[in-house]
């Protein structure tokens, strides 16, 4: 099974598709044991940097101190991780719908597989 690159890896966990060399990757990522880790680390990765720029911004740009602002992100973090989280499987079919595969084919293989 072939690997994504880092860039690749980056813009498949931005939303993007990857070319079909990596089909039996994307299956792997979406149905393997692990398949919530890797969900809530692509959440993250798309996450993070958004919070860190709105950090810079507010600390640069505000009076507020930096403790209020670090409590105010971790809050929209927690709230990011839950919605995403309790629509894990929906999100993860359409990853794999948009990969070229059947809809439910992430459900049935994780029920498959354990």
């Amino acid at each position: 099974m072939e690997r994504p690159n880092a860039f690749q890896w980056v813009h498949y966990a931005f939303g993007g598709r990857l070319p079909e060399r990596y089909r039996d990757w994307v299956l792997h990522d979406t149905t393997s044991r692990t398949w919530v880790v890797r969900f809530v680390v692509r959440v993250l990765a798309e996450t993070v940097p958004w919070l860190v720029a709105g950090f810079v911004l507010l600390e640069l740009l505000t009076p507020l101190p930096a403790g209020l602002i670090l409590g105010a992100l971790a809050i929209a973090l927690v709230t990011t991780l839950y919605f995403t989280i309790t629509s894990a499987d929906e999100l993860t079919e359409a990853r794999l719908v948009k990969h070229g595969f059947p809809a439910g084919t992430g459900k049935a293989t994780r029920a498959a597989r354990h």
